[in-house]
């Protein structure tokens, strides 16, 4: 099958909002090329591996690549894709460097692009949890729980140090029998993580219908299904139901939009683990959760990102 492979040009800070945005305009998926990170993992950083098998990836770039592979009918959307992110950027008052938004397209061959994608990934150790592309074999250690992730995913693969700091995380509050509430799930990284570490209930949430999708198909890839529910929502618009530990991996201005809701689902003396946050925005995170009666607890910075654990005061 045919695709329009559309690239834009931003940064790394950026990248995920631009990633967002293109997802919903795609059915083929959508791939950021982000070279620090790139490096970053071949170097063995923070005790994370990924084994990116192309050397010519060691060449250093100042953009970071985001791409979204269009069906050829549908790249009738690109300028109201690109007009959606120049409004992103708009709503970020300058807070958030997006670089040029450079635009490019090309038609490229989907099947060959799939082959060529899925081998520069290797599993990735996080703690216990080990995540694995679906079309890699791999025999797992006796203490080690895998994720299969479908290649056709939403965002969120265990590369990133957001995803990789909020499951290791996770793994030091979650008690064996928790019920767990992930809000913004993505691929349902989290919450499978969850289920397969103990966690007695996973209930998993997102306002994107392609990350629902997505969740609901690993989680029965991984056969947690009987204790994993993907419901498409937010944690403002939830049913009430309280977790033991809430997860959340998204922007910091969301956070803090939701934080007020945060209370009324969590059990006393839960945790709620918070990643996605840049430097500049923590003490703003903090300052809303502090509002809703939730202190830190710990905190970590990885690469450009941050982590928050709080527990009520």
């Amino acid at each position: 099958m045919k695709y329009i492979e559309l690239t834009v040009h931003t940064t790394s800070e950026a990248s995920e909002l631009v990633a967002d945005i293109l997802w919903n305009y795609t059915e083929g998926g959508v791939a950021v090329s982000d070279i620090a990170d790139v490096i970053a993992l071949q170097e063995g950083k923070n005790g994370v591996f990924w084994d990116y098998l192309d050397e010519s990836l060691q060449t250093r770039s100042g953009d970071t690549l985001v791409k979204a592979f269009l069906l050829p009918g549908r790249a009738k959307n690109i300028p109201a894709i690109m007009r959606e992110i120049y409004a992103c950027r708009e709503r970020s008052g300058g807070e958030i460097d997006f670089g040029t938004l450079e635009e490019t397209k090309r038609e490229i061959d989907g099947d060959d692009w799939i082959d060529v994608w899925k081998k520069h990934f290797r599993p990735i150790h996080l703690g216990k949890i080990v995540v694995v592309p679906e079309w890699i074999g791999y025999a797992a250690a006796p203490e080690e729980e895998v994720v299969l992730l479908d290649s056709n995913m939403a965002f969120g693969t265990g590369e990133h140090e957001t995803t990789a700091m909020c499951i290791e995380l996770m793994q030091k509050y979650l008690k064996a029998g928790d019920d767990v509430l992930d809000v913004g799930c993505g691929s349902g990284i989290l919450g499978i993580a969850a289920a397969k570490l103990g966690a007695k209930s996973c209930r998993l949430t997102d306002i994107d219908p392609v990350a629902v999708a997505s969740s609901r198909h690993n989680a029965q890839k991984n056969g947690v299904e009987d204790r994993v529910t993907v419901a498409e929502s937010d944690l403002v618009e939830g049913d009430g139901r309280k977790a033991d530990l809430i997860l959340a991996n998204i922007t910091a201005e969301i956070l803090v939009h939701l934080a007020p809701a945060v209370p009324a689902h969590l059990k006393k003396g839960g945790t709620v683990v918070l990643s996605g946050i840049l430097p500049d925005r923590m003490d703003r995170v903090k300052t809303a959760f502090g509002a809703a009666g939730l202190s830190a607890a710990e905190e970590e910075t990885r690469g450009e990102w941050c982590a928050l654990v709080l527990k009520e005061e």
